[in-house]
């Protein structure tokens, strides 16, 4: 006599069938890459014509990242270490520098008048431009616009930036903006 062919328990399969699904989950998790935290600025009003967005050639620090992850600031090719001081000098031009950005008396709800720099960092970058390369330049434009916030913050609050309340945060942010214009990313030399 032939023996029944014998089923394995269901119960046991689903039960091995959830285990493996937990293990694939919790071993195969994703990298979180290095990001950047951003605040956007404020949309455009629709009513401003493209004109009226022109920014004088002494208000402009260009910074330029080639696809061999080569940068040049201000027209020099500089070691992105050397970024950040030559990014405050810019912002701060603290001689009043002719070359350097101009300054905009503007008043400051809760603080008062006070020389804002009218000054735009433009970052460009080729295609080919690693991630990596990027992400530090990034991080280095970033960190020279916090030290000035630190600075301005210590002097006048006696704190640095990120411990002050909400409404000095602000005062500091109007004090000192954040101008980091990006341009879409160029693919030179690419045969069309």
């Amino acid at each position: 006599m032939a023996r029944p062919a014998q089923q394995l328990p269901s119960s046991s399969l689903a039960d091995i069938a959830f285990m493996v699904l937990i293990f694939f989950l919790l071993v195969s998790t994703m990298d979180q890459d290095l990001g950047l935290q951003r605040r956007l600025p404020p949309m455009p009003d629709p009513n401003q014509k493209a004109d009226d967005v022109q920014i004088k050639r002494r208000n402009m620090m260009i910074v330029r990242l080639n696809e061999n992850d080569r940068l040049l600031a201000g027209g020099s090719q500089i070691d992105v270490s050397m970024l950040k001081d030559k990014a405050m000098e810019f912002l701060l031009n603290n001689g009043n520098d002719e070359n350097l950005p101009e300054r905009e008396v503007k008043t400051i709800e809760g603080f008062g008048s006070y020389p804002v720099s009218k000054g735009v960092i433009s970052l460009q970058n080729h295609r080919g431009t690693s991630y990596d390369a990027y992400l530090k330049v990034q991080n280095e434009l970033v960190k020279a616009v916090n030290i000035i916030r630190d600075e301005f913050a210590m002097t006048n609050f006696g704190k640095i930036y990120i411990n002050l309340d909400e409404e000095k945060q602000r005062i500091v942010r109007d004090a000192i903006p954040q101008n980091i214009s990006e341009a879409e990313p160029k693919d030179t030399g690419r045969k069309k």
